[in-house]
């Protein structure tokens, strides 16, 4: 058997490694110059008028959005089911519960016809997941949102770089997005995430409930050349800051993120092209020419009964080829299933849509020879 083939690796450069260096013979190796940098940047390629807020992970970001916003104990945030369980759990964090929502079977992404019919008074906020790195309806869930005075949380950890209608998510008409530099994602800093917003309130909030509550930034008082030990806690905080050995890697990943999604989308249109014979359902492109697909996942559903989805995997295994499932939607796992008494009669989309669900290696550091390697392993165990 050949080497085996793992469904994801990350694409770093001596670059990143250089970077990374850099930071530790400089002393700074927690939140300090190359974070602010990394910031700066990130609002830069997003175009301006923004404000980029680095934290640990995404779902640091997201805990922070909610908080920043005011969502609290008692309250109802809606969300899709297909997502993983940090978009439902930040909700929880602050004593809040989460609505979820059936998907749109062709994208994956939140149904907007089954958004408003689970708004009542208690509804807070909507938490939209781009799903794999294609757009949601943003449209039709801003004026939801609008409709109801509700708050839009992005989960956008799926999409970097994604356009919905010529604008990079990030840039909507939306109150806060956060992205994730996870070591699968688009760009990586192994762990991290980046939160973004127009309001400087909610930026302001999000800055000082990232480090403990304190109300001065750790950066400025030890690089201050005069005596600056006074600082203030003004909330009981969290500790979500990003170091800067991890933002060394973030500054040179972001200026590879177009290259990187122009590979990607290389990739996807070879297996959409290869694998259109095979009795699978493949994942949907973009709608129109505006809008540009992430593809941080290449997701397809099998069609036949003759092999199941445990069966595929086993064999791709076999062949030495990892694969993976996105996602066990949430009102399968024990937790909110239980908690909530959801029913998968409740999400049948979500539900028809996991049954047969693969997720095939994508990623820029496979090789076309990688890639024909998965396609014909695709073909040998869906056609015998």
């Amino acid at each position: 058997m050949s080497s085996f083939l793992p469904f994801a690796l990350p694409d770093i450069g001596e670059e990143e490694i250089q970077e990374v260096v850099n930071s530790l013979r400089s002393g700074w190796v927690t939140t300090g110059p190359k974070t602010k940098q990394f910031e700066s940047d990130f609002t830069e390629y997003l175009g301006g008028g923004l404000e980029s807020i680095s934290v640990n992970s995404a779902t640091a970001g997201l805990h922070l959005a909610l908080e920043a916003l005011g969502i609290s104990a008692g309250d109802e945030v809606i969300t899709t089911t297909y997502t993983f369980t940090a978009t439902g759990e930040v909700i929880r964090y602050l004593g809040a519960h989460p609505v979820f929502v059936d998907i749109d079977p062709k994208t994956f992404n939140i149904d907007p016809k089954k958004i408003e019919e689970k708004i009542t008074a208690k509804t807070k906020a909507i938490i939209p997941v781009h799903f794999a790195g294609l757009s949601c309806d943003m449209s039709e869930i801003i004026r939801i949102a609008r409709k109801h005075n509700l708050k839009i949380v992005e989960d956008a950890a799926h999409a970097l770089p994604t356009l919905y209608d010529g604008k990079l998510i990030g840039t909507l008409d939306t109150d806060v997005t956060v992205f994730s530099f996870y070591a699968t994602k688009t760009i990586t800093t192994g762990e991290g995430g980046m939160i973004v917003t127009r309001d400087p309130a909610l930026a302001k909030r999000m800055r000082i409930m990232r480090l403990h509550g304190i109300s001065r930034d750790a950066f400025d008082r030890y690089t201050s050349t005069k005596p600056a030990w006074f600082y203030e806690v003004v909330a009981p905080g969290f500790k979500y800051n990003l170091t800067d050995v991890a933002s060394s890697m973030g500054i040179h990943q972001l200026k590879k993120a177009n290259k990187f999604q122009e590979r990607r989308q290389q990739m996807a249109e070879v297996y959409l092209k290869e694998l259109s014979d095979l009795p699978l359902e493949l994942p949907p492109v973009v709608a129109r020419p505006t809008d540009l697909h992430a593809w941080h996942l290449f997701v397809v559903r099998l069609q036949t009964p003759k092999v199941s989805r445990e069966h595929f995997i086993v064999q791709m295994a076999e062949r030495g080829i990892g694969t993976s499932v996105h996602f066990i939607p949430l009102h399968l796992q024990p937790y909110w299933r239980d908690t909530y008494a959801l029913k998968s009669d409740d999400f049948p989309m979500a539900t028809e849509s996991f049954n047969n669900a693969v997720s095939l290696p994508l990623y820029t550091k496979m090789t076309e020879q990688d890639q024909q390697r998965v396609i014909k392993a695709a073909r040998e165990i869906l056609c015998g």
